[in-house]
């Protein structure tokens, strides 16, 4: 059998893919290209990079791929801590997978409004990108509440186990309720986006995922002796 820091050295390393992939299609590609209140610059800044643009789809689509294959792996190293939270973990993980990969269609419609731009007006073309850019938004905060959800029985997992830090434990499942407030918030009221809390509220999940995925590929979990002397 695999030892157990084999096993998570190798769910450190699809952790650190994750979260590159992840920060590079969700956050710097967006934050370079697209401008949320003009169309028309936002369609520029995608035909003057279109690279870029699909560089975040495929980062998109790895991030997912390495997505589906984490929680299989923690699963293998925290089961048998708790088999019905180690169920919970994967299950909530892999449900946003295929969300995940479907709400890239809208990525991919906005190359094919870029390529063919016969099918719309010079004048509706941007808002037709932009439009499709939201649309890929909505689907980003479905999946965000399984990216959410899966934290809580991965959080109590990590901290039942001593194999890792309790604290990155806490940190994860604090994240958890981090994303249902925001994505609660979101929905509800129309302004909380200019509150500026979300990024604050956002700080554990960020905190307790790269710290786990940090530890775990770099200081490996603790045997069964060494989580009991602890």
């Amino acid at each position: 059998m695999q030892s157990p820091n084999k096993t998570a050295r190798l769910a450190g390393a699809l952790y650190l893919i994750v979260v590159l992939t992840g920060m590079f299609a969700l956050l710097y590609v967006p934050s370079t290209l697209i401008v949320w209140t003009d169309a028309q610059a936002t369609f520029n800044n995608l035909r003057a990079s279109e690279t870029l643009f699909r560089f975040g789809i495929y980062s998109g689509i790895l991030c997912y791929a390495a997505f589906l294959l984490l929680p299989l792996v923690l699963y293998r190293l925290l089961a048998h801590v708790n088999k019905t939270h180690a169920v919970a973990m994967v299950a909530l993980a892999l449900t946003s997978v295929p969300i995940s990969l479907f709400n890239l269609t809208h990525k991919l419609a906005v190359l094919t409004l870029i390529s063919k731009p016969e099918y719309f007006s010079a004048t509706d073309l941007p808002k037709q990108v932009l439009l499709q850019l939201e649309y890929y938004n909505n689907g980003i905060d479905v999946a965000a509440v399984f990216w959410g959800l899966w934290l809580l029985p991965f959080g109590y997992l990590v901290f039942k186990s001593g194999m890792l830090p309790k604290i990155l434990g806490i940190f994860l499942m604090a994240g958890c309720f981090g994303y249902i407030i925001n994505i609660t918030g979101g929905l509800l009221y129309p302004g909380y986006s200019e509150l500026g809390i979300s990024g604050i509220i956002s700080l554990p999940s960020a905190l307790g995922e790269i710290g786990t995925c940090l530890w775990l590929l770099i200081a490996g979990v603790r045997t069964k002796k060494e989580a009991i002397a602890s």
